[in-house]
């Protein structure tokens, strides 16, 4: 399950993604924006993707903005979310997001990439465990630790 959601810097490539997770047959909840307006809020969108993502532990999310910054920020003020930000650049940073730390939500700026390296970055981003190694495990359980 991929939980997916966007302002309006991000809507027309969240519209995008979820066309596209959804030709591949990944089951994908848009949690908004629903309608392009450009005096929407990122955290009106971003927050409820985080709070799905942390309910349903098994689950990803994919959250888009113009940057992917602001987006990043917000997610991550929820409880039990390790979201990582891509916006062009080596994919690398996104696999090891995945295997070192367990990122659950991958933060996109829109602004910074073309449609195919989102499309690669969220496949990756997807299709990457995390390693179980005890060193990330113990990282991991620190972080938690703090959010308690």
């Amino acid at each position: 399950m991929i939980y997916i959601g966007s302002d309006h810097a991000g809507y027309e490539l969240k519209e995008k993604l979820r066309a596209y997770m959804q030709t591949l047959n990944i089951e994908v909840v848009d949690k908004g924006a629903f309608t392009l307006d450009n005096e929407d809020d990122y955290p009106d969108f971003i927050i409820p993707v985080a709070e799905a993502v942390v309910e349903d532990s098994k689950s990803l999310g994919i959250i888009i903005g113009g940057t992917g910054e602001g987006e990043q920020i917000s997610a991550n003020k929820v409880d039990g979310v390790r979201a990582i930000e891509f916006y062009g650049g080596n994919l690398e940073i996104i696999k090891l997001g995945r295997e070192h730390n367990n990122a659950n939500i991958l933060s996109l700026g829109a602004r910074f990439i073309t449609d195919d390296e989102a499309k690669n970055a969220i496949l990756l981003f997807m299709n990457t465990p995390f390693t179980n190694d005890e060193r990330h495990v113990r990282r991991i359980n620190k972080i938690n630790e703090e959010e308690k």
